[in-house]
């Protein structure tokens, strides 16, 4: 049999979905382990694309999208992080994970260097290895509120350094970027000539903070952005966790100026448009009523709440997340140094499966992430059938700042 790619063939498995499936085939467990947004699709939603396949709208759009929904994106986008986007800048993409891969296909040459955080969501590694490119983990610890540090990063710099990937709020572990920490990464991508992939897959939920996108500090132009900065942010957005439609696969690019042909042919290269139905949803969510995202963040908001107190009476150690809808917690007093066969192991034993902190990096060794989506009541039940720990002289409860 003819061998198959060496970069296809050293994917890491995804531990995310390794436990999650294995939840799925245990009768009556508590899944925690998976972001699926538990709340039924808006109907206006729903009869958008129904309308659009009745009235036979089947065929291709254009590579970049339909015009009506690239720009609500980008007057939803302009008016949440005030700056103006001009719709021929953004790019209708199959979900946010198709944005960060025709994002890195534009921008990366065999052998480049990505700066990727560790912990981090697994695909921003996976990617980068299918497209012959180097992920470089930068580091997120505990002592800093699991934030990233310039100094950390400039330690990490190489010839082959060509893109610093952001994510807040992040995936797996709810903090958020401040302003300041904002503009200091945009400042360290400038001053070394990176481009910035922005991850913004749930920038509709914070908590009591604002999310600030890369690209309110960013250039507009070749040359001509504030104080003379060209462009360089590529942000990727979707669809998926704010309005609940994972299923339907919209998502967009934001890019800098003058890329549309370039992607077009990237475009056209691996789907060539998104399904026609599909962006009519899409148009629908954005540009209809909104009741499903303020629903969803009181949901999320009020699920964290609780389950943060369990983790503190269970005296848990967890990240105050300040955003996206996970607790980061650790269990590392119960998961002998394998938090991958632990998670199975509360499975079979407890009946509940949570994501293993090493599905998003080394330094998720002995901590778990919880997902906030579901039932309130289900969540509760499944948190407490966690390890508590043991409480020590001297080793006071202790909640981890986020900011």
């Amino acid at each position: 049999m003819p061998k198959i790619s060496t970069h296809a063939d050293g994917l890491p498995a995804n531990q995310i979905r390794e436990i999650t499936q294995a939840a799925w085939a245990t009768p009556g467990a508590i899944v925690l382990s998976i972001g699926e947004p538990g709340f039924p699709v808006a109907r206006h939603v729903l009869d958008a694309g129904i309308a659009a396949l009745d009235r036979d709208e089947t065929n291709y759009t254009p590579n970049a999208g339909i015009a009506p929904l690239r720009e609500a994106f980008a007057a939803r986008f302009g008016d949440q992080q005030s700056v103006e986007v001009d719709p021929g800048r953004v790019y209708v993409t199959a979900g946010a994970q198709q944005g960060l891969h025709l994002a890195m296909s534009l921008l990366l040459d065999v052998g480049d260097e990505v700066l990727i955080p560790n912990p981090g969501y697994p695909t921003f590694g996976m990617t980068a290895q299918l497209l012959h490119a180097v992920p470089v983990e930068y580091p997120l610890h505990a002592a800093h509120g699991f934030q990233p540090r310039v100094e950390d990063l400039e330690e990490l710099l190489s010839p082959r350094t060509r893109v610093l990937v952001l994510n807040s709020p992040s995936n797996p572990l709810g903090a958020v970027f401040s302003e300041a920490l904002t503009r200091s990464l945009m400042e360290f991508a400038r001053a070394h000539d990176l481009w910035v992939l922005s991850d913004e897959c749930y920038e509709s939920f914070t908590y009591d903070v604002q999310h600030v996108s890369p690209a309110r500090f960013d250039g507009t132009g070749a040359s001509d952005g504030p104080d003379g900065h060209a462009a360089r942010v590529f942000t990727s957005v979707t669809l998926s966790k704010t309005y609940g439609l994972t299923g339907i696969r919209v998502g967009a690019l934001i890019t800098p100026p003058g890329m549309q042909q370039r992607l077009d042919n990237v475009m056209e290269s691996i789907v060539s448009c998104v399904a026609a139905s599909s962006q009519y949803s899409a148009l629908a969510a954005l540009t209809g009523p909104q009741d499903y995202v303020s629903t969803a963040l009181a949901h999320y908001r009020g699920n964290r709440d609780a389950a943060s107190a369990v983790l503190r009476n269970l005296g848990i150690d967890f990240l105050d997340a300040q955003g996206a809808f996970y607790l980061w917690a650790d269990l590392s007093h119960a998961t002998d140094g394998d938090v991958r066969s632990w998670v199975h192991r509360l499975l079979r034993e407890r009946g509940v499966a949570v994501a293993p902190g090493t599905a998003f990096g080394s330094i998720g060794e002995g901590w778990i992430r919880i997902s906030l989506c579901g039932d309130s009541a289900e969540l509760i039940e499944g948190l407490s059938r966690l390890p508590s720990r043991p409480h020590t002289a001297g080793s006071p409860d202790r909640e981890i700042d986020a900011g």
